[in-house]
């Protein structure tokens, strides 16, 4: 686009567009980071744009990265370009950090890394070059960057912060709804038509025929490349459209008509344009081989194609334009495109990159070749190795086409489906189950195939539709693989639990399934899980019981390895939380946290959160929960699924007695498309406001909804608790009989038990409904037993009702001194409407509280600076608290700073003290 018509070094009709970049360029120099979206159609102007911030970032050290179509599924390749100029800078990574960017780029060998370490450790990467100079990262095309390239800048570029970073992208619409979209971005439109006139005036200075003029202008609706270009397709003595060419797409146009300008060059030229276009980093070195490889003299036809106006070749080859680009690609016969992809491949060192000189040699082989395929297997499974679970996918792919025996085809087919579902390409991978499906396959594979096809369904539908998938799968695999096969009862039990009420009599099918299945020797910690479980589901809670409480015992003492704890650990916290475990909840929640933190289990660390912070507020701490609810909409943020930081806050928010709040968590969750058809959610949400309701003594309302969160007793865990939630109702409107068949029922699971939490349970209900005469004792018992199962929420809420019970009794001394230690614990915990219960009972028996200020030291602290001050406190470095927290070690120092600052201190030592006193 012409700079014209303008203030010098701005672009014409771009003043708003250029202010925008301006301004974060200048912000960056001042230490505050940020990222732009520039959004439009082809040759709209994005890549003027990024070339303006080019030319403006003065200072600046740039890095350019470019996607290239041809590349879109070879992992790790925008990464490549970004981190090359940065390289030397690894070894000042933290280790995991540096571990796993090594890892991902083939440069050690290592377990595979989980894609938001590597997305940290880019992060810090171009955080500490800026601290030389500020960087700006351009990325043009960013629609064609592969998948792991595009998360990780996405997840860059969400953490930009106090980093002296700015990273622009230039993207044509539809957007990539899974990496872009929640990103900053600017629309990028068509020029004023006074504008588009003085640009066709500035490229067709001379006389033009009014009619032609006023054509151009009109096919080209203010796009700046199509005004530069669509003059080439007129002339003064024609105004006719013999080819209909002004009916196709601008771009489909403009285009061709790069590619009519591309066949008037020498053939040599175009054979360069071509290889060039089928290699995006633009390497004048490997372009030189690869010219010379097919008789052609690289200088002097890059010559050409810049005299051409189509290319730059100042250090690297550049195409003007990506249009350009595709016109060089997409113009050449296959046989002139396989042949530049196998002089590609012939001038790439194999030592050096093998899985592109791989992809280029795939692209060059024009049939079935079982040689190639199985290079592109062993391929995926180097990629695997890195953690590039998409690049793996993409190899299979390409493997499985490159295969001629058809049985072998399909069993390869099967294994890119099943990497494309781990890389969440779910319609891709449903596509290569269909081409699978097409293939002789074996027994055992079509096993595979329904597991393959039923995790699918539960992870991109619902739990309800993958489960009957997940059963079959299950019942096929036993004879050929057992551990796969207790695996997937494990999935598909998980599932049914997930489902509830919803999954029908699917759960019962689970169960029977189970103990059908044949496992010799002595049972092992799964299997006694799965029978006990399903035990419970078939004939009851008593019976399954004593073989599940031995598979937690067993696993609470076990050293499990990291693969089995993330595998199995999710299903145990649950089985623990519905056997009334507490103490085995609490200890292995905790260590799945630290494990899926440690290892960077993405996969597993939203569900361990979940369970870790639903224990927590039972054991009072609703601070720590809060802590937990951050990071799981921190974690929400890197990943772009707000899903579980809403389910998070559903079990937290309703403690705290705001109506208007936790009602929106609730219908927040209720209207998640991604959670429809799970029974969890009419579970969870009935509980959550039955919860909310009895601490503000609204009890028919509570009593509502906790019959709809205690309407289906399987699931057990919420169900249990909504039926707690239910008998407190019913006490309080004075109709304990219409409570009575859900307190019996948590007597017999109580009997059952035998845990301190259970029997607790069990005493307070009975208390709540049971005969006067023997409330008193029930009451103590129940706070004696939480007292010791560690549950202090329920300790303080069994004060607040034994406090209530004494004052109704008229023991109003008694009742003091139950209802202050409910209120104490109360308002410790945060569980504010509770509190104000106990503090209208205090004030009934002559005591007078004051009424809670809701200021304390440090309030206004957001609750990222709550996290990182808190993580401060128990002594972790800005580095550790980054990788925890998915930030850069210079955005902790940031938050930091402004956490001293509104906590009026100036050490880090002093940061504990204050949190104890704002606690106070």
């Amino acid at each position: 686009m012409q700079r014209v018509g303008e203030a010098s070094g701005t672009l014409l009709g771009r003043r708003r567009e250029c202010a925008v970049l301006d301004g974060l360029l200048a912000a960056a120099r001042d230490g505050q980071g940020a990222s732009l979206v520039l959004r439009g159609e082809p040759g709209i102007g994005k890549s003027a744009l990024l070339e303006h911030a080019r030319s403006s970032a003065r200072g600046f050290r740039i890095i350019s990265v470019t996607g290239v179509e041809s590349e879109t599924e070879l992992a790790f390749g925008g990464l490549h370009q970004l981190c090359a100029p940065l390289i030397d800078r690894l070894d000042q990574l933290p280790a995991p950090q540096r571990a796993a960017l090594e890892t991902a780029f083939g440069m050690s060998a290592g377990s595979p890394p989980d894609r938001f370490l590597v997305g940290l450790a880019v992060l810090s990467l171009v955080g500490d070059a800026a601290q030389d100079a500020p960087v700006v990262c351009l990325v043009d095309d960013a629609q064609w960057l592969d998948q792991v390239s595009a998360q990780t800048l996405a997840f860059v570029a969400r953490r930009l912060v106090a980093e002296r970073v700015v990273l622009v992208f230039g993207e044509r619409a539809p957007a990539r709804r899974d990496s872009f979209d929640r990103l900053p971005t600017l629309q990028v439109t068509g020029l004023a038509d006074h504008d588009a006139r003085a640009l066709l005036h500035v490229v067709a200075p001379g006389p033009l025929d009014h009619r032609i003029r006023e054509q151009i202008l009109a096919e080209a609706r203010g796009n700046p490349l199509a005004i530069l270009e669509l003059p080439r397709e007129r002339t003064s003595s024609s105004v006719a459209d013999p080819d209909g060419r002004a009916g196709q797409p601008l771009a489909s146009r403009i285009e061709k008509g790069f590619l009519r300008r591309i066949e008037k060059l020498a053939p040599a030229t175009r054979l360069l344009l071509l290889v060039a276009a089928a290699e995006p980093v633009g390497d004048l070195a490997l372009l030189q081989r690869a010219g010379e490889d097919m008789g052609i003299d690289v200088d002097e036809a890059a010559l050409e194609a810049e005299r051409a106006g189509l290319v730059t070749s100042r250090g690297m080859v550049r195409f003007r334009h990506p249009l350009v680009r595709s016109a060089a690609y997409r113009g050449a016969t296959t046989q002139e495109r396989r042949r530049a992809h196998q002089a590609l491949a012939d001038a790439i060192d194999p030592a050096q990159d093998p899985d592109r000189r791989l992809w280029h040699l795939a692209s060059a082989t024009p049939e079935p070749a079982e040689s190639v395929a199985t290079q592109m297997e062993q391929a995926a499974s180097r990629s695997m190795q890195r953690g590039g679970v998409a690049a793996a996918a993409a190899f299979l792919d390409r493997a499985s086409r490159l295969t001629p025996d058809p049985a072998l085809r399909g069993t390869r087919a099967l294994a890119a489906a099943q990497a494309k579902s781990q890389a969440g390409a779910y319609d891709e991978a449903l596509e290569l189950l269909d081409i699978a499906g097409l293939s002789p396959l074996s027994d055992y594979d079509e096993a595979r195939t329904d597991l393959v096809r039923g995790r699918l369904q539960f992870f991109s539908r619902s739990a309800g539709k993958g489960l009957p998938l997940l059963l079959s799968a299950a019942g096929r695999l036993e004879k050929f693989d057992p551990d796969l096969a207790k695996e997937t009862y494990r999935d598909a039990m998980y599932a049914a639990l997930t489902a509830g009420k919803l999954a029908g009599g699917s759960i019962e099918q689970v169960a029977s399934s189970v103990l059908s299945m044949t496992t010799p020797g002595t049972p092992t910690r799964s299997d006694l899980l799965l029978v006990g479980l399903s035990r419970v589901i078939v004939d009851g809670y008593a019976a399954g019981l004593p073989q599940l409480q031995r598979a937690l015992a067993d696993y609470r003492t076990a050293a499990l390895s990291p693969d089995e704890a993330l595998g199995w650990l999710p299903l145990v916290c649950r089985a623990a939380h519905g056997a009334w475990d507490f103490d085995t909840w609490s200890s292995l929640s905790g260590s799945l946290v630290e494990l899926a933190r440690g290892t960077g289990a993405l996969a597993v660390l939203p569900s361990a959160l979940l369970l870790r912070l639903s224990n927590r507020v039972f054991a009072g701490e609703l601070a720590v929960a809060d802590s937990l609810v951050a990071e799981a909409a921190n974690l929400g943020d890197v990943t772009g699924s707000n899903v579980l930081a809403h389910y998070a806050a559903l079990v937290v928010d309703p403690w705290k007695g705001s109506e208007s709040q936790a009602l929106r968590t609730i219908q927040t969750v209720t209207d998640d498309f991604l959670l429809r058809g799970e029974g969890k959610v009419s579970t969870a949400t009935g509980w959550a406001a039955a919860v909310l309701y009895n601490g503000l003594g609204r009890y028919e309302e509570a009593y509502d909804a906790a019959r709809r969160g205690a309407s289906y007793p399987t699931e057990m865990g919420l169900s249990s608790n909504a039926m707690v939630e239910l008998v407190w109702a019913a006490a309080h409107l004075g109709r304990p009989g219409d409570a009575t068949a859900e307190a019996r029922h948590i007597v017999e699971m109580a009997a059952a038990s035998g845990t301190d939490w259970a029997l607790g349970i069990a005493a307070l209900v009975s208390a709540m409904v049971g005969e006067e005469r023997d409330a008193d004792r029930r009451y103590r018992e129940a706070i004696d037993r939480f007292e010791r199962s560690g549950t202090r929420m329920f300790v303080a809420r069994a004060h607040l009702l034994f406090g209530e019970w004494l004052r109704r009794s008229g023991r109003r001394s008694e009742a003091r001194r139950m209802l202050d230690v409910a209120h104490r614990m109360l308002s410790e915990f945060g569980a504010v409407a509770f509190a104000e219960r106990a503090r209208h009972e205090l004030a009934a028996v002559g005591v007078q509280m004051p009424k809670p200020s809701g200021q304390n030291v440090g309030s206004d602290l957001t609750q990222q600076e709550a996290r990182i001050a808190q993580l401060a406190a128990d002594g972790l470095t800005n580095p550790e608290i980054g990788t925890q927290l998915f930030l850069s070690a210079h955005t902790v120092e940031w938050h930091l700073r402004k956490v001293f600052s509104k906590l009026g201190i100036s050490s880090r030592k002093d940061i504990g003290g204050r949190l104890a006193d704002r606690g106070a």
